[in-house]
């Protein structure tokens, strides 16, 4: 499948989803809560990779001051978390910004905070603790969550499959050093618990492929698709005892 093919069918196989990955509210308001950020304060917050806007929502309603500038490769899942802002009331403190990630326009020490859940592997976790590091003010903020070995010796199956996918995956003392030695100290880390995988993301997605499949009738490249994410889900199901997302909070020293 080419690659334009691939993240259209994508964005629409995602788009009406809360979550284009897993997560949760409360696993982002526990991540926010290491943050140590005063929650009253104009802060300056990018949200990189926000999809639809599940996390953004719930940074908006929980500072209410900041100006928070939301960042994705697709315009359709900006198009829906604007509407989706305007029904919570907040559109003027949300502004969209269609961009990638590794080609972000902020200035250089012009952000409080930087919010990726579930989306920094796009560009590498290394990659981007580095890249985004000069945004941040001294004292600002990094909350990522990352794909992360929970026992460093998986079994086979699963790690062919995660260093075909993702060769950076590594136990979060690998990458904790990450953070530290691209001048970060850690506030706090936590393991995203497995009903933000099935509840909140597999099950979603699958409730929504029969339309899917529906909208694509007779494209062999939708049912490709539909294919991998019924294996990565099994995958996970299988192995869940094996790797998660962590969520890493660190300050830019």
């Amino acid at each position: 499948m080419d690659e334009h093919t691939m993240f259209t069918l994508m964005v629409d196989l995602h788009r009406d989803g809360v979550r284009q990955g897993p997560g949760s509210e409360e696993e982002t308001l526990r991540a926010l809560e290491l943050t140590w950020l005063d929650r009253a304060a104009q802060l300056e917050v990018a949200d990189i990779g926000c999809g639809t806007g599940a996390s953004t929502l719930v940074l908006a309603r929980e500072l209410p001051r900041a100006r928070i500038t939301a960042v994705d490769l697709f315009p359709e899942f900006l198009d829906i978390l604007a509407e989706r802002a305007r029904v919570a009331g907040c559109p003027d403190r949300i502004e969209t910004l269609a961009a990638s990630m590794d080609s972000l326009p902020f200035a250089a020490e012009s952000l409080d905070l930087i919010w990726s859940e579930g989306a920094i592997y796009t560009m590498g976790f290394t990659a981007g603790v580095e890249a985004w590091r000069p945004f941040l003010r001294r004292g600002g903020v990094i909350a990522v969550s990352e794909i992360t070995w929970l026992r460093p010796d998986p079994p086979e199956e699963i790690r062919r499959h995660w260093n075909a996918e993702y060769p950076e995956i590594a136990t979060a003392p690998e990458k904790i050093a990450i953070l530290e030695r691209n001048g970060y100290d850690l506030r706090g880390y936590f393991v995203l618990p497995s009903t933000n995988w099935t509840d909140a993301y597999y099950e979603p997605t699958e409730e929504r492929v029969p339309a899917f499949l529906e909208r694509h009738a007779g494209l062999p490249e939708a049912a490709e698709l539909v294919e991998m994410e019924r294996r990565e889900a099994d995958l996970y199901k299988r192995y869940r005892d094996w790797f998660s997302y962590g969520f890493y909070v660190a300050r830019k020293r």
